[in-house]
């Protein structure tokens, strides 16, 4: 009797720690299916190809100066003196293109998807320093006509704003539609044009 106590207590314990095993093994599968989550890049989706830089400041220096680091040397030993280094820098020669935009605005989202669909816009968007921000800035100058969302200002490597280079609305002289994309690509274009015949 005590030995079918034993045996029926050890089949219990197998077939609930069988039911426990299936149980884990659920919710490891469920988690490793999930999606994860990608992390925010900085083109926040308007071209992950593209080169985008984190701040208003690292642009403008971007768009007036390109670094070089000095030659890579053979390593010398510790006596001997360190050799003197330049660090050269050389105008970028590509204008600004600052996307002012919000993640919730739907105007926002919608131009944000045929900017990032359209291949000509894409390949033009190389020729730039790229910022898309969703906050404003201290500088007035990217403002000209008031603070909205979406609008895209171009600066030249003067650190100029082209504030002749416009879309298509009198009271919103920066916004662009997805509608417009042809006018914001001859856009990009124009500024493209301007920075080579005024500079």
């Amino acid at each position: 009797a005590m030995e079918k106590s034993y045996i029926s207590t050890f089949l219990l314990l197998v077939a609930v720690s069988c039911a426990l095993a299936k149980d884990v093994g659920k919710k490891e599968a469920k988690e490793t299916t999930a999606k994860p989550k990608l992390p925010q890049t900085l083109s926040r989706g308007w071209g992950d190809q593209l080169i985008w830089t984190q701040t208003y400041e690292e642009a403008l220096f971007r768009s007036k100066h390109r670094y070089r680091a000095p030659p890579r040397t053979a390593p010398r030993p510790l006596a001997s003196p360190r050799p003197l280094t330049r660090t050269l820098f050389f105008s970028s020669n590509k204008p600004l293109m600052i996307i002012h935009h919000l993640d919730e605005c739907p105007h926002s989202q919608a131009l944000k998807k045929a900017f990032a669909e359209h291949k000509d816009i894409q390949k033009l968007a190389e020729k730039f320093i790229l910022l898309n921000l969703v906050y404003e800035t201290t500088d007035k100058n990217l403002s000209p006509d008031g603070q909205y969302v979406p609008r895209i200002l171009f600066i030249d490597p003067s650190l100029t704003v082209r504030a002749d280079i416009t879309g298509r609305y009198s009271n919103r002289l920066y916004a662009y539609e997805p509608s417009d994309i042809s006018l914001l690509y001859s856009n990009m274009q124009k500024a493209l044009k301007l920075m080579k015949t005024e500079l």
